[in-house]
């Protein structure tokens, strides 16, 4: 019976893996293995596999509007695709990359917990609270993600010179990077007051059980 019903179950995921949101997914995913293996034979092709892996980011919630498929598991591999690009990126680009993976990780399995509302139920600082607003749809909050999601592919394009070979100037190139880097920076205290409150309330639990 459990073997019967264990079977049962897997069909009636299976549906939800072909969603076509999460189809989108998968793509991002060929789109990232295809980046990292052209990663040093050919930098413009590695970069553009990138991009456009980020760029399908944004159709595939699109998508998932547009056909109702919304999903626990679309939600989930959507940050994990995500998570997944950036970080092959970061350890790539320099030696401290894979604290910023870590810490994007970290973020990650503290918000799971809460669920898919967890961006209204944390509470903060003012920062947090700017950055979080409107789940994340404020200039700031907006800054924040471009931020995430482009620092990389800036730090690429400025190690490959690849941002040289289209004649952006110097000063453009570095004035954008610090800015992309405060926000990255903003972003990381955002993800570390997550994972502190996180482990707060696990601790408050701990004590709770104990009584």
């Amino acid at each position: 019976m459990k073997e019967q019903s264990r079977q049962l179950d897997f069909h009636s995921a299976l549906p939800v893996l072909f969603y076509i949101p999460n189809i989108i997914d998968y793509v991002r995913i060929g789109l990232l293995i295809g980046s990292w293996i052209s990663y040093y034979p050919s930098a413009w092709i590695s970069l553009i596999s990138y991009v456009v892996s980020i760029l399908l980011d944004a159709v595939d919630g699109m998508a998932a509007r547009h056909w109702k498929q919304t999903s626990a598991f679309g939600a989930w591999l959507d940050v994990v695709v995500d998570n997944l690009g950036r970080g092959f990126l970061w350890c790539q680009l320099c030696n401290f990359g894979f604290f910023v993976t870590a810490l994007e990780w970290l973020a990650f399995v503290c918000t799971h917990t809460l669920g898919p509302t967890w961006k209204s139920n944390i509470a903060g600082p003012r920062l947090i609270q700017a950055v979080m607003k409107n789940n994340f749809r404020s200039p700031v909050g907006s800054f924040i993600i471009l931020s995430l999601n482009l620092l990389p592919v800036w730090l690429y394009g400025i190690r490959f010179e690849l941002l040289t070979e289209i004649h952006l100037p110097l000063a453009i190139q570095y004035s954008v990077l610090l800015a992309m880097v405060a926000g990255r920076i903003t972003c990381a205290m955002v993800e570390i007051w997550v994972i502190y409150t996180h482990i707060l309330q696990l601790c408050l639990e701990n004590k709770n059980v104990s009584q």
